[in-house]
């Protein structure tokens, strides 16, 4: 479904990314780990066309989407839920929800429902909440609409950056278990995370970005039991 290959980007003359390649098949969770720094939101960032590559290519379902303008790569099927979540504050659960749907064409308001009633069955909470205003949710609940808002695109593949930040140990628990129902129906998703045991308990597959390259990638079970993946990142505990 995706393809990226030999891929350079960064912030004038820093480089954060070094020509990295990495694939992800329809119906995996892929997760990217690595520490602050390594390049894993500025690989989503390039990914999603809100950064435009140096060099390399980016190809989505076959198609070359490195030079489209970040809308573009939306229609497409490309979704990304931005780290900090990126919520509109002052504005309600309800409408920040159909915010995601926004750049949608040829959906009529009876889509949009049927959209919304998937959110509110995945999220419960939101649909309690939906008159509230964003800014007055707790931290959980925010990364909840964030997903939400992502899912009201109906995204083809997810792109997930830093979802547990900032979120207590039974939140991230939570959240992690929403994000495996949510690839159980149907919606690809490529994971940047923190916390490497709790995404690659979930993924397929894992790359390891190490300073703007790969340094290397496996199943996800075998990344939690690799030697440099639990010394350096599972802090040295099976």
């Amino acid at each position: 479904m995706l393809k990226v290959q030999n891929l350079v980007a960064g912030y004038g003359k820093i480089q954060a990314l070094k020509g990295i390649s990495l694939e992800v098949s329809q119906g995996e969770i892929v997760a990217l780990i690595g520490a602050n720094g390594a390049g894993k939101s500025t690989s989503l960032r390039t990914i999603s066309g809100l950064l435009r590559p140096v060099s390399g290519s980016i190809h989505f379902g076959g198609e070359a989407i490195h030079s489209l303008p970040p809308e573009m790569i939306v229609s497409r099927g490309v979704v990304q839920v931005p780290e900090g979540r990126k919520i509109f504050p002052g504005l309600s659960v309800l409408e920040n929800l159909e915010v995601g749907a926004y750049g949608r064409r040829g959906h009529g308001k009876d889509t949009r429902r049927e959209d919304l009633d998937r959110v509110f069955q995945l999220f419960p909470k939101l649909k309690e909440r939906q008159g509230q205003l964003g800014g007055s949710l707790s931290g959980g609940e925010q990364q909840m609409l964030a997903i939400g808002r992502g899912l009201m695109a109906r995204p083809k593949l997810l792109l997930l950056d830093e979802p547990s930040l900032g979120l207590a140990p039974v939140m991230i628990e939570e959240i992690f278990q929403l994000i495996a129902d949510i690839n159980r129906n149907g919606v690809t998703i490529l994971l940047v995370e923190q916390d490497a045991q709790a995404a690659l308990e979930i993924s397929s597959r894992g790359y390891v970005l190490e300073t703007g390259t790969i340094g290397f990638s496996d199943s996800g079970q075998n990344l939690l039991h690799n030697e440099r993946v639990i010394e350096a990142y599972l802090g040295g505990k099976r």
